[in-house]
């Protein structure tokens, strides 16, 4: 396994299948020594999963199921920054839609990383928000959209106020100077395009056509990109 972590994580979905395992069988799964699955399973026990054990030749582990135990495996500085980072969106204009999902969050966690949540939030405070209001839904689209290939079609006001119709294959999602943006090559263009997701209305997925060959991105870095006006600039030498 890569990391105590992600370890843990296969580990507890071993034990979820409701079925007890001996330290061997689970040390022949993870492919580790058997104080190594002890390790992971005292680690579980100390983030509140209720992992019972009978002892003897032949002892097992079981996990005990409880709607109290949350399906979530972070430590106590993974909290922290989870907690932070929600903080800094709720003051960038979020809202009650990241409020709930702290709230939420912290609802699952064991009752002393739910303390060490509780104390994040009460000894932060945001005074400069990181970025505008963001549209979770759309960057949700075009996760998706890049995820499984597709294309995007939306409304757009340019900055003069011109409003058209794009279909576009989008690539990344980007936030620069407190905004978002949509890097996308336009289809009916040619052309790759950046767009501010504030000036989009209306998107919704589709399917691209069976020939479509999705573009190669014309750069190697997308910083480098924008600041040389999408790549017709040369980039600046100290």
């Amino acid at each position: 396994m890569d990391s105590p972590s992600s370890r843990a994580l296969v580990l507890l979905s071993l034990l979820q299948t409701q079925r007890a395992w001996t330290a061997s069988e689970l040390a022949r799964r993870l492919d580790v020594a058997e104080r190594t699955v002890r390790r992971d399973i005292s680690r579980l026990r100390s983030l509140g999963y209720d992992i019972r054990s009978m002892r003897g030749p032949g002892g097992t582990y079981r996990l005990v199921p409880s709607i109290k135990i949350p399906p979530l495996l972070l430590d106590a500085d993974e909290v922290c920054s989870l907690v932070t980072g929600l903080l800094v969106l709720e003051a960038g204009g979020t809202g009650t839609a990241t409020a709930t999902v702290r709230a939420k969050l912290e609802q699952l966690l064991p009752p002393g990383l739910r303390r060490r949540a509780a104390a994040t939030a009460l000894a932060t405070q945001v005074i400069t928000p990181a970025a505008n209001l963001a549209d979770w839904h759309l960057l949700g689209l075009l996760a998706e959209a890049v995820a499984q290939q597709q294309h995007l079609h939306f409304t757009y006001t340019d900055q003069q106020g011109q409003v058209t119709e794009r279909l576009v294959h989008p690539y990344r999602h980007v936030l620069r100077n407190g905004i978002w943006y949509l890097i996308a090559y336009d289809t009916r263009r040619v052309a790759w395009r950046l767009f501010r997701l504030d000036r989009i209305d209306n998107a919704s997925p589709q399917a691209a056509a069976h020939d479509f060959d999705p573009p190669t991105f014309p750069h190697t870095s997308i910083e480098d990109w924008l600041t040389t006006d999408l790549g017709r600039q040369p980039p600046q030498v100290n």
